[in-house]
């Protein structure tokens, strides 16, 4: 068989596994073994117990149970609550006013969980309720939650850096660097369309609530010390050189243990719940990844990366039509699975090719990463979609419809980096000096 029909194969068999409501992990493992014992002279049993076991030890690896466990134990804690308090009265004096809650919650709660999904789901359990009680719009509300939500994948400490680094063979500490000033941007994206928006609709925007003397609005900032607290020392750790990302994580559940205990909501049943949610959410990632690696074992012995990349090159693209190639690629692939399963299913066949065209990996995944963001919000299958349908119970239509101008933000930003790719590496190169 030639190599587009064994990819046709294998192609079909891995939609076909998946429609018929297999795990991803065990999917991606049962193509692999389709393709091994089909198309290769290789055992496949034994491939695939040394490279699950290769997978699930990495040492990199370790740093992505600790945040996640970080993440649920905040999750637990009135942390939100108090960014709220902490927030509100700074806000006011900006166009759209409480609505930067929701830019800056995430941007703030993003920095202390590597998840997408509960960096929204987090914020929107606070945000949302306050803002309908103060009249605020619920579509613009919900759009601004959406978007701003996926900084939660771009703002360090991140989950999928962590895997893209490990399949890259990148290190994690300059992707988490490299990923700081497009998180800021981003933002600043987010909460500049806010303005314009409520500049073009005022009577849509409540009026402020009561006005705090300078003394006031400080003394409520004090509800923001232990997330600023605990943002230091993550970061700051791993920006000063003093730990790696793996102890970074080690240091960040740390803090929120200490952050929960002194809010008086660390018992035995926040704790063994956080541990029990975390261990959960980090084993379906790993025998995802473990899947993943071994089918890219799978693919490099039948050969297609190679002969992928060769026929990519051959088609003679410049970097910036294969750049948008992969960006459609990506948005496409987002209705169907979730940002993790996408960039350790693509990473195997896309990297020679990137690596072929002259891209650097270390702004490749933060590209990656901007690119899955759009994804999260890219219906029928955008997790933050998901997140919010079951918050607010409205239709994915409409959360969809509220959620695209912040999509098309995210097309911009992905511009930018591409025209300014300083963006990405004046951090990492300041590190370097």
């Amino acid at each position: 068989m030639n190599d587009l029909a064994i990819t046709a194969l294998l192609i079909v068999a891995l939609f076909a596994i998946l429609g018929s409501g297999v795990w991803i992990g065990l999917t991606l493992t049962g193509v692999a073994w389709i393709g091994m014992e089909l198309f290769s002279s290789r055992p496949a049993g034994d491939a695939m117990a040394v490279t699950i076991w290769g997978s699930a030890s990495s040492w990199t690896l370790t740093a992505l149970p600790l945040f996640v466990w970080m993440g649920e134990i905040l999750f637990r804690t009135r942390l939100s609550q108090d960014m709220f308090r902490g927030l509100a009265p700074w806000m006011q004096a900006l166009p759209g006013r409480l609505l930067h809650v929701n830019v800056i919650g995430c941007a703030i709660f993003a920095a202390v969980s590597g998840s997408s999904a509960a960096t929204c789901a987090t914020i929107g359990k606070m945000s949302l309720p306050e803002l309908k009680s103060r009249g605020y719009p619920d579509g613009i509300a919900v759009g601004a939650l959406a978007g701003a939500g996926t900084l939660g994948l771009l703002i360090p400490p991140s989950i999928i850096m962590i895997v893209y680094g490990v399949s890259a063979e990148v290190s994690i500490s300059q992707l988490f660097i490299a990923g700081v000033l497009p998180g800021l941007m981003l933002a600043l994206l987010f909460s500049g369309y806010l303005m314009v928006w409520a500049l073009r609709h005022p009577q849509l925007v409540p009026p402020p609530d009561r006005s705090l003397s300078l003394a006031d609005k400080l003394r409520e900032s004090r509800h923001l010390i232990p997330v600023m607290l605990l943002i230091t020392a993550v970061l700051g750790s791993i920006y000063a050189g003093i730990a790696t990302a793996t102890e970074a994580a080690a240091l960040g559940v740390l803090g929120a243990l200490l952050i929960s205990a002194a809010q008086g909501e660390l018992t035995w049943k926040t704790f063994k719940d956080s541990l029990l949610g975390g261990t959960r959410l980090y084993c379906m990632i790993a025998l995802i990844l473990s899947g993943a690696a071994f089918l890219t074992l799978s693919m490099g012995y039948i050969g297609l990366p190679r002969h992928l990349a060769e026929w990519i090159a051959s088609l003679g693209l410049s970097k910036f039509e294969l750049l948008l190639a992969l960006m459609l690629f990506y948005i496409v692939l987002g209705c169907f699975l979730d940002g993790i399963s996408m960039v350790v299913l693509t990473m195997g066949v896309i990297l020679p090719t990137v690596q072929s065209a002259g891209i650097d990996l270390l702004w490749f995944g933060i590209f990656v990463v901007l690119v899955v963001e759009m994804a999260q919000i890219t219906p029928p299958v955008g997790f933050n979609l998901f997140v919010l349908q079951g918050m607010t119970r409205r239709e994915i239509g409409w959360i969809s419809r509220v959620t695209f101008p912040f999509f098309l933000l995210m097309v911009a930003a992905v511009t930018l980096i591409y025209v300014f790719p300083q963006i990405v590496s004046f951090l990492p190169a300041q590190m370097h000096r």
